[in-house]
């Protein structure tokens, strides 16, 4: 019983059910092949470039000022049109600045830029600039925030990291696990569906002590670095 509830849970995490994947493919003159994936925010494009991009986890880059740890992102930002950024480990999430932008004036620059890019043999993150963002469990954690990471790592991520997305541990308090949306779930129009029909019900049905989850928009920054 548990067993199929968990896969009922976990089809609802996708934050637009039945959903068919539209899938194109671009060959460059340079012979680098780039895929890319619809996602469910109209908004966001999934690239994937065919190299990885992030050895491990997911970067997200919600304005210019944040790509300073990254030389890709800020290329990127450069491009007319772009809104936001987001790298996982094979993938690259692109959201556009309004549904008056059209992804076919946007498109070919963006895959000009990742080929340039990846020949230019550039890292794709400065590591020693690089903040952390993940949901590893710590000493520090109690046995509930422990559980909730290890869902979230191991059965939540994946399927929303699919989406072109992710979702990251910012607390939990008064039976209230805080997360945040990142990539294509950040202006989705479905991120509540995903926050409460997903998320929500499957740590309850794991963590007893969970009593919601609320998402946590933006994290205030002691630093900020500008863009070079």
């Amino acid at each position: 019983m548990a067993a199929r509830r968990s896969v009922a849970v976990g089809r609802s995490l996708s934050c637009l059910v039945g959903m068919d994947r539209n899938i194109s493919f671009i060959l460059s003159v340079r012979n680098m092949f780039i895929q890319t994936q619809d996602t469910p925010n109209p908004n966001s494009l999934k690239f994937l470039p065919g190299h990885v991009v992030l050895e491990s986890g997911t970067m997200d880059f919600p304005g210019p000022r944040d790509a300073y740890c990254s030389p890709l992102a800020r290329q990127l930002f450069r491009i007319d049109g772009v809104k936001s950024v987001f790298f996982g480990p094979d993938f690259i999430t692109i959201t556009k600045a309004d549904g008056q932008t059209e992804w076919k004036v946007i498109k070919p620059d963006v895959f000009a830029t990742i080929m340039d890019f990846f020949t230019s043999g550039l890292p794709v993150v400065n590591e020693a600039d690089a903040p952390r963002a993940d949901t590893a469990p710590s000493e520090d954690d109690d046995e509930v925030v422990a559980m909730i990471k290890e869902l979230l790592d191991t059965r939540i991520r994946p399927t929303v990291q699919e989406d072109g997305g992710d979702v990251l541990y910012r607390g939990f308090e008064d039976g209230i696990v805080k997360l945040k949306l990142q990539g294509s779930c950040t202006s989705c129009p479905s991120s509540i569906i995903t926050l409460k029909s997903g998320i929500q019900n499957m740590l309850q049905f794991y963590v007893p002590e969970v009593e919601g989850v609320e998402q946590v928009k933006e994290e205030d920054v002691d630093v900020e670095k500008e863009v070079q």
